[in-house]
């Protein structure tokens, strides 16, 4: 059995009627919303300890979009933490289904009856609480969740998750990848370009809370290019505007050579990216073959940089356990997943479950979402004591339809998530302890 039952969720899902107005418009009360996560928080303890328990606190709420009457809202409860009596719990509350109030952008209104299924499920509401029961009415063996016990009946739920121990109040490494090989002006006027443009951006990701910065850089006409000189002058303006630790990227796009991918090294970074496997990249191929796979690994330690592993499938990171194995590269190991490539690897909830499963003991790992997936993605990893990566790169969108300004704005939200779930991120000098880069 496992150690401890942290990840462990429920859900429920039930649709707003009538009596649930509370105002004017069908607008439903967010105390509605409050019933629901505590019924759920009631599940979720039933299952940990055979016990209703009772519901001591709230440490945050957020009411993030309205609820209607006609509205289906699927709530979720995981568990953040326990105690001895105490369990922590992170509540969701999404709009899965809405009803169409009326028919933008024309005088005619629909049907009352009409409704609508969210491919985008709206989230409501957010919030993080703390549950109780007492000792004497904890009905499940507590080997469930404590160490050194003998094993005792499999619990009721099937979504066990067990993160490391020391995940909660574990530092959290944070990635920003502000420039990426293909995002344009044209998407977002945000895009920095220029070694200072870069720079900046890169000082104000670190304020924000990221401790790396995964780099490409843009020639004088804004296209993508892996000159050594080229990264040599924006690796530079970025260290003399703060001290994060600088990943260039060896994968370069698609369709380049081995010698253009390899010429940032000739920077000796600290760390560089080492791409496991060839995938379906959108209509293209990345082309990642074994033999060059080690001669990057080669090159990457021979400047005694530390490779950041990216597993855009699961048998990629096979592939980097292989090379582990025949000391083509050194442990610790650091794995970056890279989810949502059409053509590869999903970006899910179950999807991380299994790659996190696979992380041999002392390896690290991470999580880099496309596009919309970016934030969930983002915060599943850190609930479940992983690492993330953030940025213009995989996606540029704050909220839907609305850019961020920056890789930045992106950054402080996966940190203000992480110090709401008890993880505070971890500035560069703590992450080079963390990934034991003097060591190397």
């Amino acid at each position: 059995m496992p150690a401890t039952m942290i990840g462990t969720s429920v859900a429920l899902r039930l649709r707003m009627s009538a009596q649930d107005a509370h105002y004017g418009g069908q607008l439903v009360d967010g105390a509605r919303i409050l019933s629901l996560f505590g019924d759920a928080a009631t599940e979720l303890l039933i299952r940990l300890d055979g016990d209703e328990g009772l519901f001591r606190a709230y440490e945050s709420v957020e009411f993030l979009a309205p609820v209607f009457a006609g509205d289906y809202i699927e709530v979720t409860a995981e568990l953040l933490a326990l105690g001895n009596t105490s369990r922590k719990m992170r509540f969701e509350a999404r709009k899965v289904i809405g009803g169409v109030r009326f028919n933008f952008g024309s005088d005619a209104f629909d049907a009352p009856s009409a409704a609508d299924v969210l491919a985008d499920p709206i989230v409501v509401a957010r919030a993080i609480g703390t549950c109780v029961v007492p000792q004497a009415l904890q009905r499940r063996p507590r080997e469930l969740y404590l160490p050194g016990l003998p094993p005792g009946p499999a619990p009721a739920t099937s979504a066990i998750v067990t993160p490391p121990e020391d995940a909660a109040g574990s530092d959290v490494i944070l990635t920003a990848a502000i420039v990426g090989a293909e995002l344009t002006r044209a998407r977002t006027p945000h895009l920095p370009l220029t070694a200072q443009d870069v720079a900046d951006e890169a000082a104000r990701c670190r304020e924000a809370g990221a401790s790396i910065i995964h780099l490409h850089v843009r020639d004088d006409e804004g296209r993508n290019t892996q000159s050594a000189e080229r990264y040599a002058e924006v690796i530079a303006a970025i260290r003399r505007r703060c001290d994060c630790i600088i990943e260039p990227s060896t994968g370069g796009a698609v369709g380049m050579s081995f010698d253009e991918r390899v010429a940032p090294l000739s920077c000796a970074p600290e760390m560089a990216t080492l791409n496991c496997g060839t995938i379906n990249f959108g209509d293209d191929v990345f082309v990642n073959s074994r033999a060059d796979i080690r001669r990057i690994a080669a090159r990457i330690r021979a400047v005694s940089a530390v490779p950041e592993l990216e597993c855009y499938e699961a048998g990629h990171v096979d592939e980097a356990m292989a090379l582990a194995a025949e000391g083509a590269i050194a442990e610790p190991l650091h794995f970056q997943f890279v989810l949502g490539v059409k053509g590869a690897i999903a970006a899910r909830e179950d999807v991380v479950h299994y790659l996190r499963s696979l992380v041999p003991s002392g390896a690290t790992w991470g999580v880099a979402a496309l596009g919309r997936w970016q934030q969930p993605m983002t915060e599943l990893a850190i609930r479940l004591g992983g690492n993330a990566r953030v940025g213009l790169e995989d996606n540029i969108f704050l909220t839907k339809g609305v850019l961020a300004e920056g890789s930045a704005p992106l950054v402080a939200r996966a940190a203000a998530y992480a110090r709401s779930v008890g993880r505070e991120p971890a500035d560069p000098a703590r992450a080079r302890k963390l990934l034991q880069l003097a060591a190397r």
